[in-house]
């Protein structure tokens, strides 16, 4: 079973989840703008695909900066709990399969856990 954090408006996301069920993959669809993650399930998956917390914040969403998480100054738990708050926050997509964890940005990165 994979696990796919998907944003089904997200080109990048639809052609992970298509590469997942290509490779045979039974996948669980999890539409974290609707079913957000709490911060210790978003720091747990965020270590996983061994990223820091601000590598997996989508620093591209205009509230990002309107929230002023570009400071330097800003700490690994304020952009968790934003990201929890906000989970536009959250970049995408996050894949989960029984070969590791990845955020698949660019969607060819679905490779290296397929």
């Amino acid at each position: 079973m994979a696990v796919i954090y998907h944003n089904p408006r997200c080109g990048t996301s639809r052609k992970v989840l298509q590469a997942l069920q290509e490779h045979g993959h039974e996948v669980e669809v999890i539409e974290y703008l609707k079913h957000p993650l709490k911060r210790d399930a978003l720091a747990k998956m965020i270590a996983a695909a061994g990223l820091s917390v601000r590598e997996a914040v989508r620093s591209k969403e205009a509230l990002y900066t309107e929230l002023g998480l570009d400071a330097p100054s800003v700490d690994d738990e304020t952009l968790l709990q934003a990201m929890e708050n906000h989970p536009i926050l959250m970049n995408r997509p996050f894949a989960i399969t029984d070969k590791g964890t990845r955020l698949c940005r660019p969607a060819e990165v679905i490779e290296e856990i397929l």
